[in-house]
């Protein structure tokens, strides 16, 4: 059950219950109406529409998960619907919350300029005459990814070129008050060269300049990129688990 004194009514006062965390100033646009609620420690609100609904949390699992089986028993939250969520064992939803699809990601962000690296003058800001040779990097480096040429999320691409090639790219992803890097890839046959450093760290200068805190995700196992962000200043962790709800049993 929620109960009216733990809920937040608008995005102020989830910042505010939150500590004012770089995830959720990412999460939650200023200016778009929020709902949110707290619970031993536990800050869990609700994505508007246009995010694809579904909700985001910090703080302790138990708690979350708590929150999330009372918005469930709701009809606040609903099967199909997508959550980060503070890392939690597959194990603690039981009983709680059915899960249909669990990922572990970790949200790193910095609020520092990296250390200058070689190459980083390459950077530049992609135009839509890049978008045939920047729809081939992704299609032939990237192909998994879930940010692509055209996305509406996107606010722009960078790149770094080769002749007519796009050989590295990243989305900026920015959203609320921090910036975001996704979708950073290389083409296979210039990796080993730097042009990823030299790209996270020219997309993240430029991002700085428009934002006090600059943020990005990563699977915990790749273990070469955690690395690499690692020494470009990105060593603020929070460790999350993205769900998809699965039918209530």
């Amino acid at each position: 059950m929620i109960i009216e004194d733990q809920a937040l009514h608008d995005r102020a006062a989830i910042l505010a219950a939150a500590g004012g965390h770089p995830f959720v100033r990412h999460s939650l646009s200023p200016g778009i109406p929020a709902r949110g609620w707290q619970r031993d420690g536990a800050v869990l609100w609700l994505l508007p529409p246009e995010r694809g609904s579904g909700a985001d949390a910090v703080g302790p699992a138990g708690p979350v998960l708590d929150l999330c089986a009372a918005l469930v028993a709701e009809g606040l939250l609903r099967p199909e619907q997508r959550m980060h969520l503070p890392r939690f064992d597959p194990a603690l939803a039981v009983g709680r919350v059915a899960v249909a699809q669990h990922v572990d990601w970790d949200f790193h962000w910095t609020t520092v300029a990296p250390p200058p690296q070689p190459g980083e003058q390459r950077v530049v800001r992609l135009t839509d005459a890049d978008r045939p040779a920047l729809d081939a990097l992704v299609d032939e480096a990237f192909p998994t990814t879930t940010t692509r040429p055209g996305d509406p999320t996107v606010v722009d691409w960078y790149g770094i070129r080769s002749g007519d090639r796009v050989v590295a790219c990243g989305a900026d992803r920015s959203r609320g008050d921090v910036g975001f890097l996704a979708g950073l890839t290389v083409a296979p046959d210039q990796r080993g060269r730097g042009l990823g450093a030299a790209l996270t760290a020219g997309m993240t200068r430029a991002l700085l300049a428009r934002h006090d805190t600059v943020a990005l995700g990563v699977y915990p196992d790749n273990v070469g990129a955690v690395r690499l962000y690692r020494r470009l200043g990105f060593t603020n962790t929070l460790s999350r688990t993205g769900i998809r709800l699965g039918p209530e049993r």
